[in-house]
């Protein structure tokens, strides 16, 4: 699925929080306005949790084995 590259993993990790992050305010903002459609900002939380889930396994790749 991804790099093994601490470097790599590094900088997708950095790209998820930034499209996270806006995913967040977007929907704040949709809900805030009441402009947007139900389906719109479920589809927007659904990604929001596939991103926090893909933040939280780039996480643990970085994260040394202390068995090895």
């Amino acid at each position: 699925m991804f790099s093994d590259d601490p470097a790599v993993l590094v900088r997708r990790l950095a790209e998820l929080r930034v499209e996270h992050r806006d995913l967040d305010a977007a929907i704040e903002n949709l809900a805030r306005d009441g402009s947007g459609d139900e389906v719109q900002v479920k589809r927007m939380k659904k990604r929001k949790l596939l991103l926090k889930d893909m933040i939280a396994y780039l996480e643990n790749k970085l994260i040394p084995d202390l068995d090895a």
